[in-house]
Formats: structure tokens, C-alpha cells, sequence
């Protein structure tokens, strides 16, 4: 796996429109009327990796393995959610599973398509759900709190560090700002607004290339703190019908996209997230593996299985570049590329790895 991210909106802003055509599916019932996702619908999507197949090539692999990303997509929340409202808290504790937060805001305009507060105003919805995730994030806080209050009490160093952070949190919550941007790490409390969010502004397609005025206050107002992206869930619903890689190039040349909505959301997830890929080689699998930057080579094998993590030696790296130009790892040994590497290395994005250990 990948990573997994939660798709949040206001109904009718084309969160399930966008979550069918990212995972080419009708698992969501895309309909014109809030509240058709009754049930969170998840759906996972390779993630492209023209290396992998190149390594998979060389090594004449029987097998290709790539990693993946999990889309959860979370019924519309409405304000007061975080009071019942609409569909309830019920959802939003959805979103406490995820990596990420996609936060769909509707950038287009249709008579046809009816809003939930009665007019496009994108910083308005923004505002609505970001508050809606701050309540309930206040809501656990105050539990939490309770909690480390009475262990506090008892004198617990942990407790005592941990009441102090949680009230500094709350505080910043109460003033409007999330977990995210505070300047404490909130990891401890599993919160909400601790997920990092990435703004997609389903827009138009004559707008999906530039953007429209709607996209712009959004990314003159939130492009500083969180990313960006500008998606028309329509032409994605086009993309995902084109199987063909060449004629989905053509198709978003036309449009003047370099890339598909998906691939943009999967490069910002990665680099959001802080996220790399290593690569396991060999005749009867290529296999892709994810796992987060800064890492070390056990850690890196630990994701593999545990065992690799307990019982690690050392690891054999190659580099993906070497690997294809010279034509696999025997050629890459003879021409003494491979390196030995210990506990410490930290792992580089493309590492070919095999790793030794004990049993």
C-alpha cells in the first residue's frame, strides 16, 4: 500500500463524480442530491511507475507488484456535522483512518446541479467544513483533556508534558487554527485538523488547464499553507473510459493538461506526505514499496516483514539507472555498482534492495 486519503466536501461539489473516475469505477452513486454516499465507498488505484516496468523488463520478471493509493470517498458533511447534523459525526471519524485529506471545493458554475447553501462561494465551504473538523477535533480534545488531567494529578511526567500540549492545541483550535499549524505536535491526539489537506478545485473543463476566479481566491487564500490542484472531475470521468497510455496523452494535449488529475494527486500525496518508493527485483517479482523519507534500510525492510527489520544485516543497493543500462544486477556486481550498506543508511528514492538478515 501506498497511502490512503479521505475525499471531504459540502454535498454536490463532485467528490463522488471525481472518487468513480480516479478509481474508474461506479462504486459511488454520483447523484444530484446531498447525502447519496451513505456509506464510505474506498477504492484503490495503481500507482503509475514507468521504472518499475522497465526493472520488471530487465529482469524478466514473472510478476509486477506496484504499490498503491486508497481513496476513501466520505459522505458529504454539512454544517453543524460535528452536532449531528446532516449525517453526523458518524463521518468524520472516517476521516481519522486516513493519511490525508482531499478537500473538494466546487469551482463551477450549473443551474442544473443544485448547491447546499444556494450559491458558489469556495472560501465559504472551505470554512464550513475546516470548522466542522475543528469542532470535533475541540470535542476530543476535551476528553483527552479530562483524561490527562486526572493522571496529571498522580504526577505523571508523560501525562503532565502531554495535558500542557493538548490545551495549547485547543487553545489554537478555538482561535480558528488547525492542529496542522500548530506549532505542537499533535500526532499524541489523533486529530482531525492534523491531517494534511490537499484542496482539489473541481472546475469546468474550459477551466481545467488556468483555472477560473473561483480556483484563485482558493489558491491566493490557502496555496501558501496546503496544495493547490485544479481537477475538472468530468474530464477525469473521460480520462478513465481512454485504456490506451497514448491516447490519454493525446486527449490531455488537447485540453492543454500535462497530466491527469489523478497523476497530480498522487505526486502532491507523495511529496505532501513525505513519501518514496524502493524496489525489490527478480525473476519471479518486481515489486514496488512505499515507505516515508528519512527512513533506514531496516526500517525500509521491516515493511516487508518484520523479521527482515529484527534480524537485519545488511542490505545490497542498486540504482534503478544501473540496474537498466547495464542489464541487470549481475552485470551491475561485475561492474562493482552494487553497494553494502549498514544499520544506518537511509534509504534514497529508487533503491533496488536486497536484503540480508537473520533468522
Amino acid at each position: 500500500m501506498g497511502f490512503n486519503c479521505g475525499i471531504v466536501g459540502l454535498p454536490n461539489v463532485g467528490k463522488s463524480t471525481l472518487f468513480n473516475a480516479l478509481t474508474q469505477s461506479a462504486a459511488a452513486d454520483a447523484q444530484n442530491y446531498p447525502f447519496c454516499t451513505i456509506e464510505p465507498n474506498t477504492g484503490r488505484v495503481v500507482v503509475p511507475d514507468e521504472t518499475l516496468h522497465k526493472l520488471a523488463d530487465v529482469a524478466k520478471s514473472q510478476k509486477i507488484i506496484p504499490t498503491q493509493l486508497e481513496i476513501v470517498d466520505i459522505a458529504g458533511l454539512v454544517k453543524g456535522a460535528s452536532a449531528g447534523e446532516g449525517l453526523g459525526n458518524k463521518f468524520l471519524g472516517n476521516i481519522l483512518s486516513t493519511d490525508a485529506i482531499i478537500h473538494v471545493v466546487r469551482c463551477f458554475e450549473n443551474d442544473d446541479i443544485v448547491h447546499v447553501n444556494g450559491k458558489i462561494d469556495p472560501l465559504s465551504d472551505i470554512d464550513t467544513i475546516e470548522t466542522e473538523l475543528m469542532l470535533a477535533d475541540m470535542e476530543s480534545l476535551d476528553k483527552q483533556i479530562k483524561n490527562l488531567e486526572k493522571k496529571a494529578h498522580g504526577l505523571d511526567k508523560v501525562a503532565i508534558k502531554l495535558l500542557a500540549d493538548a490545551n495549547q492545541i485547543r487553545d489554537g483550535l478555538a482561535r480558528g487554527v488547525p492542529a496542522r499549524a500548530s506549532d505542537i505536535d499533535a500526532t499524541p491526539f489523533n486529530l482531525l485538523t492534523a491531517k494534511p489537506v490537499i484542496y482539489v478545485c473541481n472546475v469546468e473543463e474550459s477551466a481545467a488547464a488556468n483555472g477560473n476566479k473561483y480556483s484563485d481566491a482558493v489558491r491566493d487564500k490557502y496555496g501558501a499553507d496546503a496544495p493547490v490542484l485544479v481537477i475538472s472531475s468530468k474530464i477525469e470521468m473521460e480520462i478513465a473510459q481512454i485504456v490506451d497510455i497514448d491516447e490519454r496523452k493525446m486527449f490531455l494535449n488537447d485540453l492543454g493538461l500535462n497530466e491527469s488529475g489523478l497523476d497530480k494527486i498522487i505526486r502532491t500525496g507523495y511529496a505532501t506526505l513525505g513519501l518514496q518508493t524502493f524496489y525489490t527485483v527478480g525473476p519471479k517479482e518486481a515489486h514496488a514499496w512505499t515507505i516515508t523519507r528519512g527512513m533506514t534500510a531496516p526500517q525500509a525492510a521491516g515493511k516487508i516483514h518484520t523479521d527482515f527489520e529484527r534480524g537485519f544485516i545488511r542490505a545490497e543497493i542498486i540504482s534503478p539507472s544501473d540496474f537498466i543500462e547495464l542489464g541487470g544486477e549481475v552485470a551491475v556486481k561485475e561492474a562493482g555498482k552494487m553497494r553494502l550498506v549498514g544499520k544506518e543508511y537511509i534509504m534514497q528514492d529508487g533503491d533496488i534492495c536486497h536484503f540480508l538478515f537473520n533468522n
